[in-house]
């Protein structure tokens, strides 16, 4: 049986590294299309694109089984008018250039997946939303609007790329837990071994996650079930309030307190870390109808087990909370 080959533009990052290696794993050709650097000795191939004109990578396209667009420079910044229209521009601009390489192939990929973002629902401490009928829209409370706008354009491209031929699918997805560099978890677990893991601008909000595990096992059955098209929620079934997930943090790394962070101190907090404050104070109360109705499984639906699978119960003195 011929192997199948996996194109991942924007495929040197966190998500990136964790599915080309996942793939590599299960006899996968996997090609990382990248702006940086080339790197050698990785058990993918690597080539240089500029995310914005077609070249010699358009080449690496012609009779692929899938191509998954990562691509995007990443949100943890200060939201400059700067930062912003680089933000914008990296998901627009390679999402419109791969749709021209794609309608030029005469041997077209069989599906097309792209990047998008479980952050363009809208704002909720109660009501779910699914990839069905889920509420859209920005909310001044979580300071989002710029964040759904630049979703919503970036689907807006995606779904416009002339490629009638081949299955499109938006890859909805929610926060990643990885053990791999660039991952939230290892934040998270640096702030909690320091005393700072307690709730966040009250704790109400709600988190939604995916184990590294279950995203890399979601994509890949995305890719050869052929019955799933337009937008999916790559997330867990359960998702967590902000003071439950750090409450079972707290718990994995062996610390009794944690120091909690009311909005003010997030924000002075945001401010010299130079990123937004909307990264946690949105709730994200999103679940993936979609994946589970199709018949997909999760091998971590809830977050405790999913914790103690990437942290394992970590034997650790008990940090002192800081002074107030």
């Amino acid at each position: 049986m011929e192997r199948r080959r996996v194109v991942i533009p924007g495929g040197s990052g966190f998500l990136g590294t964790l599915l080309a290696r996942w793939l590599g794993e299960r006899d996968v050709d996997v090609v990382v299309l990248t702006r940086g650097p080339v790197r050698t000795g990785r058990p993918w191939q690597e080539l240089h694109w500029d995310g914005e004109t077609r070249g010699p990578w358009c080449e690496t396209l012609e009779g692929a089984d899938a191509v998954v667009n990562l691509a995007g420079r990443s949100v943890d910044c200060r939201y400059t008018e700067r930062n912003r229209r680089q933000i914008l521009d990296s998901r627009l601009q390679s999402t419109r250039v791969l749709g021209e390489a794609i309608a030029a192939c005469a041997r077209p990929p069989r599906v097309w997946l792209n990047s998008s973002t479980a952050t363009i629902y809208k704002h909720s401490l109660d009501a779910s939303r699914d990839d069905v009928d889920g509420l859209i829209g920005a909310t001044p409370e979580a300071k989002d609007a710029f964040s759904v706008a630049v979703a919503l354009a970036w689907e807006g491209v995606f779904e416009q790329a002339r490629t009638p031929h081949i299955r499109k699918v938006a890859l909805r997805t929610a926060m990643v837990l990885g053990r791999e560099h660039g991952g939230v978890l290892r934040v998270l677990r640096r702030l909690t071994r320091l005393g700072l893991g307690g709730t966040m601008a009250g704790g109400a909000q709600f988190v939604s996650w995916i184990h590294e595990e279950d995203f890399c096992r979601a994509v890949d059955w995305l890719i050869s079930n052929d019955a799933l098209a337009g937008p999916v929620n790559v997330c867990a079934p359960h998702p967590v309030t902000n003071a439950d997930l750090m409450r079972r943090m707290r718990a994995r790394c062996g610390v009794r307190v944690g120091l909690p962070a009311p909005r003010w101190m997030l924000e002075v907090g945001a401010f010299f870390l130079r990123t937004e404050t909307e990264l946690v104070i949105k709730s994200r109360r999103v679940v993936p109808r979609r994946l589970l109705e199709a018949g997909f499984t999760f091998r971590f639906p809830d977050v405790d087990a999913a914790l103690a699978d990437l942290l394992g119960n970590v034997a650790r003195p008990v940090l002192p909370v800081p002074a107030t």
